[in-house]
């Protein structure tokens, strides 16, 4: 049996009083992509932050390869499990390959100097998502979308079979959100790594889904998942009222020999009628 990349069971979190995750269970297999949608507040950054172990939560368990989150060392989580966040990072003036060569640390250990192989691998990662020609560029004069790119490149230098993306096109303009996601789809593709997303844009999901990437979604609503499943399943105008109070619609398209899936917000609804 093929053991699944991520195992969450039960999980529960509080932060004094007010629960805010209240017993999230699910899995992602190996080369899945699993996005999380839900309105602000609801839990998501939570829930990721106590699977990076950033939380430590009151109720339940984290898998990783079949290993207790809580049994593996900093180093050994890191060489494991990946993460790009949606802010900037920009606090020093490093050179892009430096912060790419960050992800090696896990393998380097934090004070010591970069090796002829780690170097390879941050060049073949920046390579990967086009950004190799900035590498000698300082990270903090790029613009949102090239930053999010070099994270993307530190993430796959840390050569993490899994990555956690939170947010990863906030504040980005359009054409930059495309090539970010673009890059993920095609890592997932190429190196077979596993993703969990936590995203506000829908249309994520039919993206990756027609990319032809094995993708599920889950609704979630105050700390738990309201609907786990396919895209077409659950990204619906059923849900979209409850979870969102918005009224959408369902359009597909073609583009050559791949169906485009997507879905527009149409109107506000509220005590359950469309307005």
């Amino acid at each position: 049996m093929v053991m699944a990349k991520i195992q969450v069971e039960n999980l529960s979190f509080s932060y004094h009083d007010q629960k805010i995750l209240n017993g999230v269970s699910f899995t992602v297999e190996q080369g899945e992509i699993f996005c999380i949608f839900g309105p602000n507040g609801c839990g998501k950054t939570t829930m990721l932050d106590c699977i990076l172990g950033l939380n430590k939560p009151d109720e339940g368990k984290v898998f990783i390869d079949g290993a207790d989150a809580l049994t593996l060392s900093p180093a050994q989580k890191a060489q494991r499990i990946a993460y790009v966040s949606q802010k900037s990072d920009r606090t020093f003036p490093y050179t892009v390959l430096e912060i790419v060569l960050m992800g090696r640390t896990a393998y380097s250990g934090l004070f010591s100097s970069p090796g002829k192989e780690d170097i390879d691998i941050a060049e073949q990662a920046l390579n990967s998502v086009g950004m190799y020609k900035f590498k000698d560029r300082i990270f903090t004069k790029l613009s949102g979308g090239e930053a999010q790119l070099i994270k993307i490149a530190r993430a796959i230098a840390q050569k993490a079979r899994l990555i956690i993306f939170d947010e990863p096109t906030s504040h980005l303009d359009f054409r930059h959100e495309l090539n970010v996601i673009k890059y993920i789809a095609q890592i997932i593709k190429d190196q077979g790594i596993s993703v969990i997303m936590a995203t506000h844009f829908l249309n994520h999901a039919y993206f990756f889904e027609d990319c032809g990437l094995p993708t599920r979604v889950a609704l979630m609503e105050n700390g738990a998942f309201g609907a786990v499943g396919f895209p077409a399943d659950v990204l619906n105008q059923e849900n979209m009222a409850k979870i969102f109070r918005v009224w959408t619609k369902k359009f597909s398209d073609s583009n050559g020999d791949r169906v485009l899936n997507y879905l527009v917000p149409v109107d506000f609804c509220t005590g359950g009628e469309w307005q």
